[in-house]
């Protein structure tokens, strides 16, 4: 019987798959697999629905990572997390705290779950998951064989890893390795974290600052659909950055180590005009322009109206190509081609 996704994903998209079905223990998966495979039934796995812009329904079988559990070794160095797939990225950030673990609170309330998390390489205010990161283990398709990799593996990159290419549609992400060292450095590197004190500053102020900052600036999907930030910060090389900042010397970005500059793509669609942009009950977030917002009866298909717009304009006005984060499930796709 057919299931209304429009609670499994945060943009409150309504339309349907062909099944649902919540995966609470990982073992259950291959025999799962292989009955699919067996009836020819295609099946899409679903996280938090978080990063996802539904466009149409699916005649497909959902498969929502419910997997739960938390596993903590430690020695002289770290403290070793294996994290089931199916837990709540924020929550378990919150768990680390209540443990006395710091080392994620620069990732704090990153919508999502765990096992979505390697996929794009997660990241916000200086840090990314591949700096904490240990391993990452899947059930890979179709032989529906338990594989490893160490994080070094993974080829991650600015929102990118392993996960989106050559494993894109070859693997289930089950469990996922992370390594918070005992040495604790804080990362102060960006935007509101930057006038702590190296000296005085605790994991404490860091985490209730990033909870402050994106509470205030990022609308809450339960009362405003969206997914977060839409669009990846464009990397451009120094002569690219040069030539914006001649006629935009308040230009938003961070140098990268290799000598390009990532340019904040908020800035870029708010200096674009397009803050508080609507077209329909498609809009961009008054607040924060990196997000699309869904404020009522959006359609998939009006957010990628929407999105394609924003990507237009920014494209004309600078010359740089936006791309869009969420993965676009159904029959309409407008973006990144």
């Amino acid at each position: 019987m057919p299931v209304s996704l429009k609670s499994y994903n945060t943009f409150g998209i309504d339309h349907q798959c062909a099944e649902l079905i919540e995966i609470t223990d990982a073992a259950e998966l291959p025999a799962l697999i292989r009955s699919l495979d067996e009836r020819d039934q295609s099946y899409f796995i679903l996280g938090g629905g978080s990063n996802v812009v539904l466009t149409s329904d699916i005649d497909i079988t959902v498969l929502k990572m419910a997997n739960k559990g938390i596993e903590v070794f430690e020695d002289d160095v770290a403290w070793y997390l294996s994290v089931a797939a199916g837990e709540n990225w924020h929550q378990l950030v919150s768990w680390t705290f209540e443990k006395q673990m710091p080392g994620l609170e620069n990732l704090a309330l990153i919508p999502g779950t765990v096992g979505a998390a390697p996929i794009q390489n997660i990241g916000a205010y200086g840090v990314e998951l591949m700096d904490v990161c240990d391993w990452v283990e899947y059930l890979s398709l179709p032989d529906c064989v338990t594989v490893r990799l160490m994080a070094s593996e993974c080829r991650f990159d600015y929102r990118d890893s392993i996960f989106k290419h050559d494993l894109k549609g070859k693997a289930i992400i089950t469990r996922v390795g992370l390594k918070l060292p005992k040495m604790w450095q804080p990362k102060l590197n960006y935007g509101p974290l930057a006038e702590f004190n190296t000296d005085t500053v605790t994991p404490e102020m860091i985490f209730e600052r990033v909870i402050a900052v994106r509470s205030e600036k990022l609308p809450d999907p339960a009362k405003l659909g969206n997914a977060g930030s839409f669009f990846k910060n464009p990397i451009v090389d120094a002569v690219t950055f040069a030539n914006i900042v001649k006629q935009y010397p308040d230009a938003v970005a961070y140098a990268l180590e290799d000598g390009r500059m990532k340019l904040a793509a908020g800035w870029l669609i708010d200096k674009a005009g397009l803050k508080g942009f609507r077209l329909g009950d498609a809009g961009v977030h008054d607040k924060q322009a990196l997000v699309l917002v869904n404020f009522g009866s959006a359609s998939g298909e009006d957010i990628l109206n929407l999105a394609k717009h924003v990507i237009d304009e920014v494209h004309h006005r600078f010359g740089v190509q936006l791309e869009a984060e969420p993965n676009v499930v159904g029959r309409f796709s407008l973006l990144n081609e």
